[in-house]
């Protein structure tokens, strides 16, 4: 009865581990939820404020299909100031969600069999959206002992007459890691030379740490943005995930499909959620300061945690609400007979018996690993990373 596009991907795993500890929660179980990639921290204010605003102003009907042009304008506006980088509002589609906007690049540009670079670890979805546009996902590895940052010779490895594109998350979900300008630039280099368009998912740029500088793809050049699009959205940095809003920004042409294909589908984005959104991109940035010093605050405290746990390495993310330890050599040991054979069982013992969900790493193409997301209160990461310490001591740790 299923359509053969259903059948080709799964649910999201990360979402699924969400509802499984909230229910463990309704149950009345003390769950720590490592899991879902959320920041804790309210809405700012000024932009809740900004929505009222919209509502009394009776700005409810439906919005352009690309986007109100007051939001795409400050988009444009964002681009010139932070990347030097010109773009116009027809190079703007707003969507709902980060998630959208990539689905619909994915049914602009992929042709059935073509093939698209993800190197892993990769968000769980990059590969079913390549899937459900009927592309090939070709899944690139990387390694921990350089932050699971994909390089040339890797993607060379990789490329084939059928290569269309390629999917870059900087920072990355899940492994936190973020590009040095050289090392981008190499990747891009490489890409223009042998015409793969590049999709670069920037949704945590505004979270990096260390004083690590953050490059966006749209600061190389005027050829490298005739040649790519930038993903991104309000979900991470201004801690709107329930607003729904995210945007594409590229060359027009593309910007034109992914167009056609979103008035077909959801017809624009939240008219009230994009009048918040051109509050957060025009008003005062201090919030994301506040909330990026609060989880550096967090992200080091975790890996101090790690570092004290036998076997167990963990690269130290310069970047998103994500740690991405390696848990491998607790595998299989046996808790009451049952034996742990890989992430996802490791992820269920730990939900089980310490009342941790965490997200396994056979999510994200890489099973050795687990993702750990700080993004909820120093309490809960203490208590969490105390049940997590004490589980694996009980495999033989």
């Amino acid at each position: 009865m299923l359509s053969d596009r259903v059948q080709r991907i799964g649910f999201s795993s990360t979402l699924r581990i969400a509802a499984k500890a909230a229910q463990m929660v309704k149950e009345g179980a003390d769950v720590i939820d490592f899991s879902i990639g959320e920041p804790d921290f309210p809405t700012p204010s000024n932009i809740k404020d900004a929505a009222k605003r919209a509502i009394d102003a009776n700005l409810t009907k439906y919005p352009p299909n690309d986007g109100v042009l007051e939001l795409r304008q400050a988009i444009c506006r964002k681009f010139k100031a932070e990347c030097d980088a010109t773009y116009t509002p027809d190079q703007v589609l707003v969507s709902t969600g980060a998630k959208q906007s990539l689905y619909n690049a994915a049914l602009a540009l992929i042709n059935k069999g073509e093939e698209v670079l993800i190197p892993a670890p990769y968000w769980v979805s990059y590969p079913q959206i390549v899937n459900l546009a009927y592309g090939n996902p070709v899944i690139v590895p990387t390694r921990e002992e350089n932050g699971f940052r994909v390089t040339t010779e890797d993607l060379l490895r990789h490329i084939s007459s059928r290569t269309k594109a390629i999917i870059i998350c900087n920072p990355s979900n899940p492994s936190g890691s973020a590009y040095p300008a050289a090392e981008l630039q190499k990747i891009v280099d490489l890409c223009m030379a042998e015409g793969i368009f590049i999709i670069s998912d920037e949704i945590y740029e505004k979270l990096v740490y260390d004083d690590f500088h953050y490059v966006s793809l749209a600061s190389l050049g005027d050829k490298v943005r005739e040649n790519s699009l930038v993903i991104n959205g309000f979900s991470k940095s201004y801690s709107m995930t329930g607003w729904r809003l995210g945007y594409a920004v590229g060359p027009k042409e593309v910007i034109e499909g992914m167009s056609k294909i979103q008035s077909h589908s959801t017809s624009g984005a939240n008219s009230i959620a994009q009048w918040a959104a051109v509050e957060a991109l025009n008003g005062p940035q201090g919030e994301i300061t506040m909330m990026r010093d609060e989880f550096e605050r967090r992200r080091n405290y975790v890996l101090t945690r790690l570092a004290q746990i036998p076997h167990c390495t963990c690269y130290k993310p310069e970047g998103a609400f994500y740690v991405y330890p390696n848990f491998s050599w607790y595998y299989h040991k046996s808790h009451d007979g049952v034996e742990i054979r890989n992430s996802a069982g490791l992820a269920y013992y730990l939900l089980m018996h310490a009342h941790v969900a965490v997200v396994p790493g056979d999510s994200f193409g890489t099973d050795e690993f687990t993702r750990i997301s700080y993004a909820t209160s120093i309490e809960n990461i203490e208590k969490g990373m105390n049940r997590i310490e004490a589980a694996l001591a009980g495999l033989g740790g």
